[in-house]
């Protein structure tokens, strides 16, 4: 068994992208800029409700697995100033929609959102409310680090309408936190889910990681067996992505404390096998929620959708992305906002959307997007369906059907005949792979792109 999974591991970990959208992120390019951001968000259906995301880029220390976009910051002020200048890109964003909009889904990332004061939370909840109509029954979420977070910006949250939490906690062993800089205790995680459900923010989501230095299944499984003692709705389970070339203070981590490909695939599933065997249901590729959780009901509705946040049951028309780095959907196709903290504040001033980059997206990037979202969601996608979806033959992708032959022979997937084309189900054996079989659709890529995480 275990030189199987080693042959396996040989032929189909290799690097490929999340498929958090397609095309990726690293083929947005200059050719979309402000003006066509401009126009796109003039061009919504004003009928339709909107989803936002808000990123809060800084961070108190820095972990050193880290691949967000953030910055380390030892004085206030510097979030103060950003505040001004994001209070005004949302400015900028309302006045090119024309007209007051609903949202859906609100979700503020980064960095560490609660790294604001109450006060702060405050005025950009009012700031957002002054453009947006966000009812009662919006998906407003929030991302937060546990350690030393002043206890006051939870009732600011809740009352700003924030109903879930995603609390990073990565791994409790000490050896592991020492070695990617996050020393984070079990008390003091506890403490601030009890007081978040006490503040009314009951929907809990718990991130974890496997693949980290000094990690193995023994350690991997403790740390499962004390997040679900705080009973959370859902869990998230990502596998760190080593990616030093790109995020250099990953330089800081010990490769050689790293485990290898085997050894992260045994972690991998244990967690799985702890979490399934505890009731929750499986979604996709790293996703874990209880039964009745709306993620675990769109799932088994096929209505489970997949993002820059990872599997979400938003399915607004455009997503709007506010602050440096930020990325927005519309219909039209995709846009970025500057990393650069710098240009983005220049160009705010100037009155301009801090759009650097972007992908108008063609009728063939449409039709690939939907069948990797679907191989990404329900495991499986009806080809032939999609393929009378977007006025092509059920035979448009003979060639990547041909390509998958050789997961089909190692059991990894099963091809069969649909009524109107090929359809491909992804085994049981074939879940930790199904990013490699998304990789078969994805027509930008080049294999071997070292810009990419391990499939696995």
């Amino acid at each position: 068994m275990q030189n199987q999974v080693g042959t396996l591991l040989h032929k189909y970990d290799q690097r490929v992208p999340r498929y958090t959208s397609y095309p990726t992120a690293p083929h947005f390019g200059p050719q979309i800029q402000a003006e066509d951001y401009r126009r796109w968000l003039a061009e919504l259906d004003p009928a339709a409700a909107l989803s936002l995301y808000v990123h809060i880029p800084f961070c108190d220390s820095l972990c050193w697995f880290c691949g967000c976009h953030t910055k380390i910051v030892k004085r206030h002020r510097p979030i103060e100033q950003y505040l001004e200048v994001l209070a005004r890109e949302i400015d900028l964003a309302a006045d090119a929609l024309g007209a007051r909009r609903q949202v859906c889904h609100l979700h503020f990332g980064g960095g560490s959102p609660t790294i604001l004061t109450p006060k702060e939370i405050g005025r950009l909840f009012t700031r957002l409310r002054r453009h947006f109509d966000i009812p009662a029954e919006a998906d407003i979420a929030v991302e937060i680090d546990p350690r030393d977070l002043d206890m006051a910006v939870i009732p600011a949250l809740a009352r700003g309408g924030v109903k879930r939490a995603s609390i990073g906690l990565q791994d409790l062993n000490p050896k592991v936190q020492a070695a990617v800089n996050r020393m984070q205790s079990f008390d003091e995680t506890e403490e601030v889910i009890e007081t978040l459900r006490a503040a009314g923010i009951d929907s809990i989501n718990i991130d974890l990681m496997y693949g980290l230095p000094h990690q193995d299944v023994a350690c991997v499984e403790a740390t499962i067996d004390s997040a679900l003692s705080l009973e959370p709705d859902r869990l998230c389970l990502f596998g760190y992505a080593h990616v030093p070339w790109m995020k250099k203070h990953q330089r800081l981590i010990d490769e050689a404390a790293l485990p290898g490909p085997e050894e992260r695939f045994a972690q991998y599933m244990a967690a799985a096998d702890r979490l399934t065997g505890a009731g929750y249901r499986w979604i996709g590729l790293d996703h874990f929620a209880r039964p009745g959780d709306t993620l675990a009901v769109a799932a088994r509705e096929g209505a489970l959708k997949r993002n820059f946040q990872g599997y979400t049951t938003d399915d607004a028309i455009a997503r709007i992305g506010f602050g440096p780095s930020a990325i927005g959907a519309m219909p039209q196709g995709f846009i970025q906002n500057t990393a650069a903290m710098p240009e983005y504040r220049d160009a705010v001033a100037r009155g301009e959307l801090p759009i650097a980059r972007g992908r108008a997206l063609s009728g063939d990037d449409r039709l690939r997007s939907a069948v990797i979202e679907r191989l990404m969601c329900d495991l499986s996608v009806d080809l032939g369906r999609i393929g009378e979806d977007f006025g092509v033959g059920g035979a448009a992708f003979a060639d990547e059907i041909e390509a998958l032959s050789g997961m089909c022979a190692d059991g990894l997937l099963d091809i069969e005949s649909g009524d109107s084309g090929p359809v491909i189900r992804i085994t049981a054996k074939g879940r930790p792979f199904v990013r490699a079989a998304c990789a078969v659709f994805d027509s930008y890529l080049n294999p071997g792109e070292t810009r990419h995480a391990r499939a696995v």
